[in-house]
């Protein structure tokens, strides 16, 4: 918890020191209830890992199902409404900001229902990534975004439904400097 809570310091502006990082951020104190529940899942103790991310959720608004696979140095910014699946899968440092959902859209028989986050990744406040989808390195999901289907490595989508996002040419066209504009320049 240590090197998260030190990632968290090193990518949070807003961060003054460790300790505040340490005492007050609710993404790390969500994770730290979900290591325990997650340690619990595997040696099958269902309801105590039931009971402890319950209880997790309670105090800090973060649902993390116990069978999730989270990485290190994941960063939950915020936090408030983040949900993460039973299959969902997160590798590290992956950022993801409030009100983010890792769901899934329809039952199935024991498979993977949930997005698998790749390295580095940062998801965008109140997106809903649905489905058994790949969100791929150093990718990026905006604000919002409602995405259904795999994102390549380095892409940002926006949108509902997402789609890549694109750059447009800017619209300022640069205009040689003339002696009629230093003119209106210097009044």
């Amino acid at each position: 918890m240590l090197e998260t809570a030190r990632s968290i310091l090193r990518r949070d502006p807003a961060a003054h020191s460790l300790l505040e990082v340490l005492l007050t951020y609710p993404g790390l104190h969500a994770l730290f209830w979900y290591r325990i529940a997650h340690y619990l899942s595997k040696h099958k103790l269902y309801v105590l890992a039931g009971l402890v991310s319950s209880h997790g959720a309670r105090q800090t608004g973060i649902l993390i199902a116990p069978a999730a696979q989270i990485g290190k140095r994941v960063f939950i910014d915020h936090g408030v409404g983040v949900v993460v699946g039973e299959t969902a899968v997160i590798e590290d440092d992956v950022t993801l900001l409030h009100g983010v959902t890792l769901g899934s859209r329809h039952e199935s028989d024991g498979q993977k229902r949930h997005p698998h986050i790749k390295q580095g990744a940062f998801i965008g406040a109140n997106a809903q990534i649905l489905g058994p989808i790949v969100i791929g390195e150093e990718s990026k999901v905006g604000a919002g975004a409602v995405v259904l289907k795999n994102v390549s490595a380095g892409t940002t989508v926006v949108g509902s439904p997402a789609h890549i996002a694109t750059q447009h040419k800017s619209k300022v066209i640069q205009v040689p400097f003339s002696e009629n504009q230093q003119e209106f320049k210097e009044l």
